[in-house]
C-alpha cells in the first residue's frame, strides 16, 4: 500500500441500504443492518460489552465503495428484543446467531471486526469456522479468563481509584469482598429502584476508564436507562459465567486460525479495561497475527490513534481481500 494515501480517520457517514429483525430463537429477535457496497467485501462488525449493542460510527470504520458492513445487536441489547433478556445468551448462542445471519444474508464467508468482547465473540466465531472467515480485525483483545474478570472488578482502581471508589462504595461493605456476584443480583433484580441505579454505576465505571485522556464532559450524559441496564446485566451476566469459555480456550484454540486466515490485533498501551498483556498473549500464540500497539491510547476504540489504525487496517485487508 502506497504510504502516501493511506487514510487515517473515519469514513464519513452513511446510512444502512438494508435491515430487518431475525428471530433466531422462540424468544430471541436480533436487529441486522447492512450498509456500504452491497457488492463489495463482507465484513461483520461485532460490538463490545457485551450488551454495549452498535452504533451508527461502526459503519464509519470501512471504505463503503469496497465493503458490504454487516452490523447486529447481539442478544437482548440495542434494537434486539427482549431488551436485557439474559435467558439462552451465550457465548455459543451468538456464534449461532452469526451463522444463521450469515446464511440468511446469503454470504458464503466474511470478515470479522471487533473490539474488547467483540474480539473474543469473533475469536470463538473463527475458531469453530475458520473456514467461513476472510480475516480478523481485532481491537482491546479480551480472551474472558478469570483474570481479567477480576482486572476489571479490582485492579482497574490502581489507576482510576476514584471511579473504582464510587463502583465499590455503591455496594454495601460487607459484599466489597465479591462484587460480582453483589451486582449481578442487584441487576437481575426486577424492581427498577433496584437494577437502574446498579446498572449506571457499573456502566459509568466502563465508560470512565476507557479512555486514556478523559472528557471534560459526563461520558455518561444523556445515557438510557434500557442501554445502561443492558450493557451491564448482560456482561455480569458473562462474567458470573467465565464467558461461557474454558479458561485459555481461545489461546488454545486459535491454532486453527494460523496460516488459514489473516489477522490484525491493534492494542493501546494503555488500556486499562483490557490490559496490553491479553493482547500480547494472543500475539504470541498467533504470530502470522499483525500486532499493532498503539503508544498514546487507552481502551477506546474513538481514540484518535486506535480509530486511525483500525482503519489502516481495514484499508490493507482491503487490498489483501479485493
Amino acid at each position: 500500500m502506497d504510504v502516501r494515501h493511506v487514510r487515517h480517520d473515519l469514513f464519513p457517514e452513511i446510512e444502512p441500504f438494508a435491515s430487518g429483525l431475525l428471530a433466531v430463537d422462540s424468544h430471541h429477535t436480533i436487529y441486522w443492518e447492512q450498509s456500504g457496497n452491497p457488492r463489495g467485501i463482507p465484513v461483520i462488525f461485532l460490538h463490545g460489552g457485551p450488551g454495549a449493542g452498535a452504533a451508527p460510527a461502526h459503519r464509519r470504520f470501512f471504505d463503503p465503495h469496497a465493503y458490504r458492513v454487516v452490523i447486529f445487536d447481539q442478544r437482548g441489547c440495542g434494537r434486539s428484543h427482549p431488551h436485557g433478556e439474559v435467558r439462552d445468551n451465550s457465548t455459543q448462542h451468538l456464534v449461532e446467531d452469526m451463522e444463521t445471519l450469515r446464511d440468511h444474508l446469503g454470504i458464503k464467508r466474511w470478515m470479522l471486526f471487533g473490539g474488547s468482547w467483540g474480539s473474543t465473540l469473533a475469536l470463538a466465531y473463527g475458531i469453530r469456522h475458520p473456514r467461513r472467515c476472510t480475516g480478523l480485525v481485532l481491537r482491546g483483545i479480551f480472551l474472558g479468563g478469570r483474570s481479567e474478570i477480576d482486572w476489571f472488578l479490582y485492579g482497574m482502581r490502581t489507576f482510576f481509584p476514584e471511579a473504582w471508589r464510587h463502583f465499590a462504595e455503591s455496594i454495601p461493605v460487607a459484599e466489597h469482598g465479591d462484587l460480582l456476584t453483589a451486582y449481578h443480583r442487584r441487576l437481575l433484580d426486577a424492581d427498577p429502584a433496584v437494577h437502574l441505579p446498579a446498572a449506571h454505576t457499573w456502566s459509568r465505571y466502563e465508560t470512565v476508564c476507557s479512555s486514556l485522556i478523559q472528557r471534560a464532559d459526563d461520558p455518561l450524559a444523556g445515557s438510557h436507562d434500557e442501554a445502561a441496564l443492558a450493557l451491564a446485566r448482560i456482561e455480569a451476566h458473562y462474567f458470573v459465567n467465565n464467558a461461557f469459555l474454558a479458561d485459555d480456550e481461545i489461546l488454545h484454540g486459535v491454532s486453527t486460525l494460523r496460516h488459514l486466515v489473516p489477522g490484525t490485533i491493534v492494542q493501546g498501551r494503555y488500556d486499562m479495561v483490557c490490559p496490553i498483556v491479553t493482547a500480547d498473549r494472543l500475539a504470541h500464540a498467533w504470530p502470522e497475527a499483525r500486532y499493532v500497539i498503539v503508544a498514546d491510547a487507552g481502551h477506546s476504540a474513538m481514540e484518535p490513534g486506535i480509530r486511525a489504525a483500525l482503519v489502516r487496517a481495514t484499508e490493507a485487508m482491503k487490498v489483501r481481500l479485493a
